[in-house]
Parts: structure tokens; sequence; C-alpha cells
């Protein structure tokens, strides 16, 4: 049941840094589009035909994408802190199935020290029987 649950917890943090690689790429290609946005804006300027409007527009495509990187980087940083609390969740319930495990193996031994006890006082009282029939 604790493997059950840790395999769970384990899922669920798979799924977090998924998503976190995924928002991650977004930010990328969100910078990617800013550069190229610049360097079309600095064409734009360059030209000998000056078109206002289309610089314009690239501005203001510009001042979105700014803005647009601000939102995921939040999302990014809101990501990250969910996951840690997962990997808290995985380290705790990790620490629950060793914990059952070290106490089932201590079980084992006491049983095996048990059942060996018995079986040695078994081979002595027929040890003794032997002795005296003889």
């Amino acid at each position: 049941m604790r493997e059950k649950e840790l395999e769970e917890r384990q899922m669920e943090m798979a799924r977090i840094v998924t998503a976190l690689n995924t928002q991650q790429e977004k930010l990328q290609n969100i910078f990617q589009r800013q550069k190229e946005n610049t360097l079309m804006q600095e064409t734009l300027a360059a030209a000998e035909n000056l078109d206002i409007f289309q610089l314009e527009e690239h501005r203001t495509f510009g001042i979105k994408l700014i803005g647009d990187a601000k939102n995921q980087e939040r999302i990014i940083a809101n990501t990250k802190t969910i996951l840690e609390r997962k990997q808290l969740e995985v380290k705790e319930a990790y620490q629950k199935v060793e914990t059952l495990k070290k106490l089932k193996e201590k079980q084992e031994k006491e049983f095996y020290k048990e059942f060996l006890h018995a079986e040695m006082k078994e081979i002595d009282d027929i040890t003794s029987a032997r002795f005296k029939i003889g």
C-alpha cells in the first residue's frame, strides 16, 4: 500500500516536471520571438521607406512579448514551488516504504531466531531423551 502511494507521488512529480519543461520551452519561444521582433524593428527603422505604422505594431508586439515573458516566468516559479512540495511528498513516501521494509526484515530475523531457538530446544530434548533411554 505504501509502495503504491510512493508510485503515485512519483507519477505526479513526473507530470509536474513535464509541465515545467513545457513551460520553460514556451518561455524560450517567447524570448526567440522577442529577438526576431527586435531584428525586424531594426530592419524597418533602417529601411529607405520608413513605415511608422509597422514600427508601432512591432513596438506594441514587443511590449506584449515582455508581458508574456513575465507571466510565463511567474508560472514557472509557481510550478517550481509545486514541484518542491511534490519532491518532499515523494521523499516522505519513500521513507515510509523504507521504514516498513526495515521493520519487515527485522520481524523476519526475529522469527527465524525464534524458530532456530525452538528447533535447538527440540533437538536438545530428543538428545536428552535418547541419553536417558540408553
